[in-house]
């Protein structure tokens, strides 16, 4: 099994520096890299489905294969839940154009949106056309409806971005260098043809329009570059872009309708550490909130990027106020409940630590070594406090044999109050709950699963935990 991309000690030497109540909570993802958000809520759930750059690949380029998604209902925690499509799921992506390489790369930006209980995932193959998949839910499974891509190649098909409008009316919108758009039909995967260009809107590439480039380029005579993304508000509509020239700034502009006439608003945010940007703009609980990418993480570049997000605000008029990026991320808007079943994959920060799909279903956390740990925010442990946790836990050692790991339980930062320890017994491979007594554990604390053992070796694999607040028998222990 390879090594963590960012290994434990190498994180823990950073944070080491800062102070602990300042962790670092952006980017939202630390067990891989993520970029192109794109956010969208559903149900209470906050979801925000990226790209994903791999580990590894051809150096100075892309490396892109799937799409993956997580969710959030607090703002601080995210629930990561892996790959939900790829390149595979688009037929038509396996033929070999130019010397791009079909289903081994090229599962660039998307946006996802939900119609009548179906759910639409729009996403370009590496320029060579934006595919359409279609679910029932969410998390999947992605079917194709089309055998080949619904916008062609030759229509600058980069970025998508989708929106449905009050009456009903479906957009589509992308492009780099131009910016495109169509209406699409309601069934989601055809647009009109009875305008433009065979229902093809080229927009005025205008500095009225997507303001000016500076310096200027005799190829491109505005900022925009590509990343539309639709919004409305009181009424208006916005197109926020990633602008040019690289590295991106993010830019915006409004017009009454979702397919202009626009107006240049202004730049949104500075260029940030990658040389690409991405934004995605979303309402929840009472806030908007900012999504984009940077290249934060350890070993992190213009091809190994992440995603973060800080709130978006409006001032009286409507325009847009440039936003500055954190390391602490917006405040959370709820808590998290201990007594209830929570993912191991439910994280608010990370280090050497990644996930995997679950043979036991879903995700699970892997490549757990000694001093790597999770954070989880905001977790309300209520007034009369818990009393024993219990993890679901696979370890190679033989079953009911001591494996020599331990998680301990903290309270408000790494070395904080020790309110458990888990000593974690081997499982034969096999998933198995375990449980520790608890002490200590009352309102409401940021809680840190500390993981120790052999330096070197994986020391198990973590499903889900919960807590109780009722004690174990005193006979009890972790098993």
């Amino acid at each position: 099994m390879k090594k963590p991309i960012f290994p434990a000690v190498l994180l823990l030497s950073v944070l080491a520096l800062l102070p602990a109540t300042t962790l670092a909570l952006n980017p939202i993802i630390q067990t891989m890299y993520t970029a192109d958000p794109a956010p969208i809520v559903h149900n209470g759930t906050l979801y925000v489905f990226s790209g994903h750059d791999e580990d590894v690949g051809e150096k100075g380029n892309f490396n892109m294969k799937n799409w993956v998604v997580s969710t959030t209902t607090d703002m601080v925690n995210w629930t990561q839940h892996g790959a939900i499509a790829s390149l595979r799921d688009l037929p038509w992506a396996a033929k070999e154009i130019s010397g791009w390489h079909g289903f081994d790369n090229g599962a660039w930006a998307l946006q996802v949106i939900e119609r009548d209980g179906k759910w639409y995932l729009y996403a370009p193959v590496q320029g060579r056309g934006i595919g359409v998949l279609v679910a029932d839910n969410p998390l999947g499974p992605y079917t194709s409806p089309l055998k080949k891509p619904l916008i062609a190649a030759e229509h600058d098909s980069i970025d998508p971005t989708v929106y449905i409008d009050d009456k009903g009316q479906a957009y589509l919108a992308w492009g780099n260098p131009n910016l495109w758009s169509v209406k699409l039909n309601k069934d989601m995967i055809s647009y009109d043809t009875s305008v433009g260009e065979n229902g093809l809107i080229r927009h005025p590439m205008t500095i009225k329009a997507l303001g000016e480039r500076i310096p200027a380029d005799a190829k491109r005579g505005t900022s925009y570059e590509e990343g539309p993304w639709l919004y409305k508000r009181n009424e208006r509509y916005y197109l926020f872009f990633a602008a040019g020239p690289l590295p991106e700034p993010l830019g915006y502009s409004t017009g009454p309708t979702p397919q202009g006439p626009w107006t240049y608003g202004g730049p949104v945010m500075a260029p940030q550490s990658a040389f690409t940007n991405h934004p995605g703009v979303v309402d929840y609980k009472g806030k908007t909130y900012l999504f984009y990418h940077n290249a934060a993480l350890p070993g992190g570049d213009g091809f190994k990027r992440s995603v973060c997000v800080d709130e978006l605000k409006f001032n009286p008029d409507g325009t847009v106020p440039m936003v500055q990026p954190t390391k602490e991320g917006p405040a959370p808007v709820g808590t998290l409940n201990p007594y209830k079943r929570v993912e191991a994959e439910t994280i608010a920060w990370s280090s050497g630590v990644k996930i995997e799909p679950s043979s036991a279903g879903g995700q699970n956390l892997r490549d757990i070594h000694d001093k790597a740990y999770i954070q989880v925010r905001n977790v309300d442990f209520g007034a009369t406090g818990a009393r024993a946790f219990m993890a679901s836990l696979s370890s190679a050692a033989k079953a009911k044999e001591a494996s020599g790991a331990k998680i301990e339980i903290r309270l408000g930062k790494l070395d904080g109050q020790l309110i458990g320890t888990l000593p974690v017994s081997g499982t034969g491979g096999e998933w198995q709950q375990q449980l520790a007594q608890i002490s200590g554990a009352s309102g409401v604390h940021d809680l840190f699963f500390l993981f120790r053992g052999a330096a070197g070796e994986e020391l198990f694999k973590f499903d889900y935990w919960q807590f109780s607040q009722r004690a174990l028998p005193a006979d009890k222990t972790a098993d």
